[in-house]
């Protein structure tokens, strides 16, 4: 049975894997070097410290998939705005896990006082981070051509965003 749950320390060691097979083999990060366990802990560690969730996917077998936010960028301005991250394990893709992280993801964004979640999409032949987020009703919002080299071509990034709880409908509070 299949369990979305915040992450813990001891999952730090199966979400490295995971990444790291995106890095290796992926575009939907613009990442080339496969950070070290002690890395992905320090970023885990990062976004709780913020009060942010990172959430992992866990059946039988262990964890396979997690998602996290962060907020967008760093200047008080943004701080009702976060990116978010989605990363499955290899062998699990449409089979809905994606869907089901992020719309946990963004039950505990809103908690946490997100009220813009902003899909920065490696590539835009990324069909399947498309549909997910799509799928939970972000809107494509913008392309940046040509912005990332990666596996000796260029990629496109995708924006794609959502307003979650009360959006921009009242001043934060």
């Amino acid at each position: 049975m299949l369990k979305i749950r915040p992450s813990q320390a001891a999952d730090v060691a199966a979400i490295t894997a995971i990444y790291t097979h995106h890095v290796l083999h992926g575009t939907g990060t613009f990442e080339v070097d496969p950070p070290s366990v002690q890395d992905m802990a320090l970023r885990r560690e990062d976004v709780l410290a913020k009060a942010l969730p990172y959430l992992v996917a866990e059946n039988a077998s262990g964890v396979v998939g997690f998602a996290y936010c962060n907020w967008f960028k760093p200047r008080p301005a943004y701080r009702y705005s976060a990116e978010d991250s989605i990363y499955l394990a290899p062998g699990t893709h449409g089979q809905g896990l994606g869907r089901l992280l992020l719309t946990e993801l963004m039950v505990q964004a809103e908690r946490a006082g997100v009220r813009k979640l902003i899909a920065v999409i490696g590539d835009s032949a990324n069909a399947g981070s498309i549909g997910v987020h799509r799928s939970c009703g972000f809107a494509h919002v913008g392309n940046l051509g040509a912005c990332g080299w990666k596996f000796d071509r260029w990629l496109d990034v995708i924006l794609m965003d959502k307003a979650i709880g009360l959006g921009n409908s009242t001043p934060p509070g």
